[in-house]
């Protein structure tokens, strides 16, 4: 019988191991009542569902969202992180809020649902249109996210600052109904996919409705800003939206870096679009997806050399 030095039997366990031990990935997302975070949810679903072939674990906390996410990236404490598509092309082409440290090494993965520009208010605020929006309490959003720096964009196009609300607050998307429900705001604003449950909450919790996002600031944005196109709230996707609500948006685009491991990034490419009709059911912002649009639509980054080769072997390159 062959006998094995101990040394040599410990490098053998010892690699067998190290080859074994699996990898984690991390997805940023974003509040944990928005699209983001489904989205991430379920892309680690389904790469973890592979992991005994691969040795890929993936986990998606929420965060602060969009702009949050790029600088995650750039910082590693990310692998992946899901953006807006007008965050997607300023940061690639170094504008604010990525003027003092453009993000050249940004790497598109593929993109999901339209995001869009949305508006609840009171019913008792009296407010119609945008311009009503002035004088009062208004929850801008939070700093860092995708949505305040959008709304923010909006603000300088119509000539506003903070002081032009009686109140600008900056709650997390969790919180906004609560706050509109009981009174201590007018408007909550918010850059989502839908239907969204934060949305939900809020029409259903406060006697309130969806306002279009329309008016000389918003075509004066539309007219300098490339990465935002018009965009419509589709109707009966809430209690009382039964006609199209105007407003403005873009895609919601997985990104990654130029740095990130090819072979991970096929794996969770593959993982997703190999289950793409699984994937669909899992959020109605899904429903409509299709797999050309996916890796094209918003997509202004480069695509990942991983994404890429997929779509290659797939014939869609």
């Amino acid at each position: 019988m062959m006998k094995i030095a101990t040394g040599t039997m410990t490098a053998l366990l010892l690699s067998t191991q190290v080859y074994a031990a699996p990898q984690y990935v991390t997805i940023g997302t974003g509040g944990q009542t928005g699209v983001y975070y489904t989205a991430g949810q379920s892309v680690c679903r389904f790469l973890n569902r592979g992991a005994d072939e691969h040795d890929i674990k993936c986990n998606a906390p929420s965060s602060a969202g969009s702009v949050s996410n790029i600088v995650a990236l750039q910082n590693s404490d990310y692998d992946f992180g899901f953006i807006q598509s007008d965050h997607q092309y300023k940061a690639i082409e170094g504008q604010a809020p990525f003027d003092k440290k453009p993000v050249d090494n940004l790497r598109a993965v593929f993109s999901l649902q339209s995001e869009i520009l949305t508006v609840v208010v009171r019913n008792d605020s009296n407010i119609n249109n945008l311009s009503d929006l002035e004088g009062k309490r208004v929850n801008i959003g939070v700093p860092g996210s995708g949505s305040r720096d959008t709304f923010d964009e909006l603000m300088q196009s119509n000539g506003w600052d903070k002081d032009t609300f009686s109140l600008a607050a900056e709650l997390k998307p969790a919180e906004m109904a609560a706050a509109l429900g009981d009174n201590n705001l007018d408007a909550i604003t918010y850059v989502v996919g839908h239907p969204s449950g934060a949305i939900q909450e809020a029409l259903t919790t406060a006697d309130a409705k969806l306002l279009p996002v329309t008016g000389e600031g918003v075509d004066k944005l539309l007219d300098t800003a490339s990465y935002f196109t018009q965009a419509d709230i589709p109707a009966g996707l809430y209690p009382g939206v039964d006609e199209p609500i105007p407003s403005i948006g873009g895609k919601a685009i997985l990104a990654t870096t130029a740095e990130a491991d090819a072979d991970v990034v096929y794996e969770l490419v593959k993982s997703v679009f190999d289950n793409l009709d699984r994937f669909k059911r899992l959020h109605p912002a899904f429903a409509d997806l299709k797999a050309e649009d996916m890796i094209s639509a918003g997509i202004t980054a480069p695509l990942h050399e991983g994404a890429k080769r997929y779509y290659q072997e797939k014939g869609w390159l």
